[in-house]
C-alpha cells in the first residue's frame, strides 16, 4: 500500500538525494524518550485482544475524527465513566472504521495506520467497507501468533529506549516486573518518566486526596509545604531508580514564578483547605515549575514542558468518557515572558536541561527558536500531538532551523499510546528530515556528507544526548 518514495520530494534531484540520506537513518535504532505506552503491555506480554482494541479504541486521533462526523465514541468502544453502554464487538467497531475510512484522507492517522498494516502486519489490501472483514480476520490471525506479542514486536521494531509516562502516585509495579524479568528487549530498555501534573494543579478535581495519597506512599508529612516537596523528591528518586531520565510537565500555560518559601507555603495551605482561587492555582503551578527546575539541578532529570492544551474542552465528552479521549484543543501560548523568571534563575546553569514543546506554531520562529538559541539549558522538542504530521514536521524545520539550527533541537519524539505505530511515526520523521536536508544539499547550502551526519544525529544521537540516555542503563 505504501510506495517506497512516499514523503520524499517530488522534484527528481532532491528525491534522489533524499533517498541517499534516508539510507543513513533508516535502520538506526529507535529512541522513544517521550510516550504514553502502558508499561503493563510489555510487563505482561499478553496478546493484543483484537484489531479494534489495538487500532481504534485507545487512539483518540481516530475516535476524535469519527466523533467530528457524528459517530459517538461509545459506538467505537471507548469506555464510559457514567456507566452507559458502549460497543464491545471488535468486528463491529472495525467495520465502522472501514466504512468511514475516507474521513482520514490526507491525515497522519491514515498514513500511520496504513504503514502499520503494511510494514508490521504485511497486509496489501486497501482498507474499505468491502475489505473490512477480510483485513480484520487477517489481523486477528497475526495477533494470535507469538511473533506479534508486545515483547516480540519491541525487539522487531529495533527500539533501543522506550520511555513510558507515569504519575508520582504510580508504584511502578510494571517497571519492577520488567526489571525482575531482566527484560528490555535485546539491546533495548523500558524506562519511566515522572509526570507530576496531577499533584501540582489544585484546580484538578481530587487534588487534596492525591496529595494525601502521596504522603501515604512516601511515609512523609505532606501537611506542610516542605513535607510536600520532600515527598515529591522521594518519588523522583524512586522514578530515577526505575530508569527515569526526565520529567514531563503539561501545564495549560508556560508561566513560571519565583516565590519565597513562606509565600509558597501560604498558597499550599490555601489549596489544601479548598480556598485557592484560580489565580492562586496558576501561581502555585507556575512556582512549582521553578521548584522542579531546582530539583533537576540536584537529580539531573531533564524537564519536558508542553503547555498550550485546553483540556477537556468538550464537556459532554469529558462527562461521559473522562480525560484524554480527544476533547482537548490547542491554545495560543506565551513563552518569552512566561519562562523569564525560571530562566533568570537557572537558564544558564549547565546542570539544567529543558525541552520545550508547543501546540502554537506561531511561536516557533518568534519565540522558541530564539530562546533555544539564547539559553544553553533550552532545546526545542519535536512537533507533537496536533503537529506531528508530515506538514507539521516540515514547517518545524523550515521555521526553526535558521535561528536554532539543528543542534538546539531534541530529535523526534513519537508521543503515542499506539505501540504498533511507533516505527511508522519515526520513519515518517526520518523521511521528512531527509527531504528537508536534500533541499539544502541541492541548493548547495550543505555538503552531502554533513547532511548525512545530520540526519543520523536527528534520528538517533541527539535524542540520546539531550534526554541523557547515553550512560543510562
Amino acid at each position: 500500500m505504501i510506495d517506497e518514495n512516499h514523503l520524499f520530494p517530488a522534484e527528481p534531484t532532491q528525491r534522489q538525494i533524499a533517498r541517499e540520506l534516508y539510507r543513513h537513518a533508516k535502520d538506526l535504532p529507535l529512541i522513544s524518550p517521550h510516550g504514553h505506552v502502558d508499561p503493563v503491555l510489555l510487563a505482561d506480554d499478553q496478546p493484543f485482544p483484537d484489531p479494534a482494541r489495538l487500532f481504534v479504541v485507545p487512539d483518540h486521533y481516530v475516535t476524535r475524527m469519527l466523533a467530528s462526523q457524528g459517530i459517538p465514541p461509545a459506538r467505537l468502544g471507548v469506555p464510559s465513566i457514567d456507566g452507559s453502554a458502549v460497543e464491545t464487538d471488535g468486528r463491529a467497531i472495525w467495520r465502522l472504521l472501514a466504512e468511514n475510512w475516507k474521513l482520514f484522507r490526507g491525515t497522519p492517522s491514515r498514513l500511520w495506520t496504513e504503514k502499520v498494516l503494511s510494514d508490521v502486519f504485511g497486509l496489501t489490501e486497501p482498507l474499505n467497507a468491502a475489505t473490512a472483514d477480510e483485513i480484520y480476520d487477517e489481523l486477528s490471525a497475526r495477533l494470535a501468533e507469538p511473533g506479534f506479542r508486545p515483547r516480540a514486536l519491541f525487539t522487531r521494531f529495533n527500539i533501543e529506549v522506550l520511555a513510558t509516562t507515569e504519575s508520582p502516585l504510580d508504584e511502578l509495579h510494571a517497571h519492577a516486573k520488567l526489571a525482575a524479568d531482566g527484560w528490555g528487549g535485546p539491546g533495548g530498555r523500558v524506562i519511566t518518566t515522572f509526570r507530576p501534573d496531577n499533584l501540582v494543579d489544585p484546580d484538578w478535581p481530587g487534588w487534596a486526596e492525591r496529595v494525601a495519597r502521596l504522603g501515604e506512599l512516601t511515609g512523609l508529612d505532606v501537611g506542610t509545604y516542605p513535607g510536600f516537596l520532600n515527598a515529591l523528591r522521594a518519588r523522583r528518586a524512586a522514578f530515577i531508580e526505575a530508569g527515569a531520565t526526565s520529567s514531563d510537565h503539561g501545564h495549560l500555560t508556560a508561566a513560571t514564578l519565583v516565590l519565597s518559601d513562606a509565600d509558597a507555603a501560604v498558597l499550599y495551605r490555601k489549596a489544601l483547605g479548598g480556598g485557592a482561587s484560580e489565580a492562586d492555582a496558576e501561581a502555585f503551578r507556575a512556582h512549582m515549575l521553578v521548584e522542579f527546575a531546582r530539583m533537576s539541578l540536584e537529580d539531573g532529570l531533564v524537564m519536558q514542558l508542553h503547555p498550550g492544551s485546553v483540556r477537556n474542552h468538550n464537556e459532554a465528552l469529558y462527562q461521559r468518557h473522562g480525560r484524554d479521549v480527544g476533547g482537548d484543543i490547542p491554545s495560543a501560548t506565551d513563552y518569552v515572558h512566561a519562562l523569564k523568571p525560571l530562566l533568570d534563575a537557572y537558564g544558564t546553569d549547565p546542570r539544567l536541561r529543558i525541552v520545550l514543546y508547543t501546540l502554537d506554531e506561531t511561536v516557533f520562529t518568534r519565540e522558541l527558536a530564539p530562546l533555544a538559541g539564547g539559553y544553553p539549558s533550552l532545546y526545542l522538542g519535536a512537533p507533537w500531538w496536533f503537529l506531528d504530521s508530515p506538514e507539521g514536521l516540515r514547517r518545524f524545520r523550515e521555521t526553526a532551523t535558521e535561528t536554532a539550527g539543528f543542534y538546539n533541537t531534541s530529535g523526534f519524539v513519537d508521543d503515542t499510546r499506539a505501540f504498533c505505530s511507533i516505527p511508522a511515526r519515526h520513519d515518517v520523521a526520518r523521511r521528512i528530515d531527509a527531504g528537508f536536508l536534500a533541499r539544502l544539499v541541492a541548493e548547495h547550502r550543505l555538503p552531502l556528507d554533513e547532511a548525512a551526519e545530520t540526519i543520523a544525529d536527528l534520528a538517533y544521537h541527539l535524542p540520546k544526548r539531550v534526554f541523557r540516555l547515553e550512560n543510562n542503563s
